[in-house]
C-alpha cells in the first residue's frame, strides 16, 4: 500500500511538472531530463510511469480534459441574471457565463489545465486530443439545448454561437499558453457583455394587467 501511495504521488507530480515545462517551452522544446528535475525525481523513475514524452504529453491532455469536466459539470444554473447580460437570460446560458469563467480563472491558476489546451494546439505534435475538442463539443450542445429551450434569440443559429464561444475561449487560452497573458474573469464579463445582447432571447413581457393596455401598465395613480 506504501509502495502504491508513493508510486501515485511520484505520478501526480510528474504530470505536473511535465505541465509546466510544457506551458512554458512548448511540446518540442520539453525534454524529459528537465521534467524529471523539476519533479525531483530521476529519469528511470520518469521512463517507469511514461516510457515517451509523447505518453506524458497525452496524459497531462487526460488531466485537463477530466478538470474541464469538472468545471462543466455544474449542471445548476445559478440563481439571477448573467453579469453584463439581460436578467432574463436562461438557464443553459447562465451556466456557459459561469462555466467559461471557471475555466479563465482555471487556465489563469492550473498549468495542467494550460497545458492541456496548449498541447491540442501545438503544431509540432500529431493527433493531440487536448481539451479543447471536449470543450467545443460540450458548448455546441449546451447551445443547442438553448436554442430548443427558446433561450436564443430568433434568427441566432445555435452552431454559429458556438463557434463565436469556443473561438473566444480556446484564443484566451492559447494567449494563456503561449504568451504568459494575465486573465481574469473581467475579461470574460466584458466578453458576455458583448455576445449577450444578441445572442439571447428577450425576457417575456409581462401581462398587462385586464382592462389596460399593455402600454399603459404603470403605477397606479395616487
Amino acid at each position: 500500500m506504501v509502495k502504491q501511495v508513493r508510486a501515485a504521488r511520484t505520478r501526480q507530480a510528474l504530470v505536473r511538472a511535465a505541465a509546466e515545462v510544457f506551458a512554458d517551452d512548448g511540446y518540442a522544446l520539453a525534454s524529459l531530463p528537465a521534467i524529471s528535475r523539476r519533479a525531483g525525481v530521476s529519469t528511470g523513475a520518469l521512463h517507469f510511469h511514461f516510457p515517451s514524452k509523447d505518453l506524458l504529453a497525452r496524459e497531462v491532455e487526460a488531466a485537463a480534459t477530466a478538470s474541464l469536466q469538472r468545471l462543466a459539470a455544474r449542471r445548476d444554473a445559478p440563481p439571477g441574471g448573467v453579469p453584463g447580460g439581460p436578467a432574463g437570460a436562461g438557464a443553459g446560458l447562465r451556466l456557459l457565463v459561469e462555466v467559461s469563467r471557471d475555466l479563465v480563472l482555471g487556465l489563469s491558476a492550473d498549468p495542467v489545465l494550460r497545458a492541456g489546451f496548449g498541447l491540442g494546439g501545438d503544431p509540432s505534435r500529431k493527433g493531440g486530443e487536448g481539451p479543447g475538442r471536449w470543450w467545443s463539443e460540450w458548448v455546441h450542445a449546451l447551445l443547442r439545448e438553448a436554442h430548443g429551450a427558446g433561450e436564443l434569440a430568433e434568427g441566432v443559429s445555435p452552431e454559429a454561437a458556438a463557434v463565436a464561444v469556443v473561438a473566444a475561449t480556446l484564443g484566451l487560452a492559447g494567449l494563456a499558453s503561449r504568451h504568459r497573458f494575465h486573465l481574469s474573469p473581467h475579461l470574460v464579463e466584458q466578453f458576455w457583455a458583448l455576445l449577450l445582447p444578441g445572442l439571447a432571447a428577450p425576457p417575456p413581457r409581462r401581462p398587462a394587467r385586464p382592462g389596460i393596455p399593455a402600454a399603459e401598465t404603470g403605477p397606479a395613480p395616487r
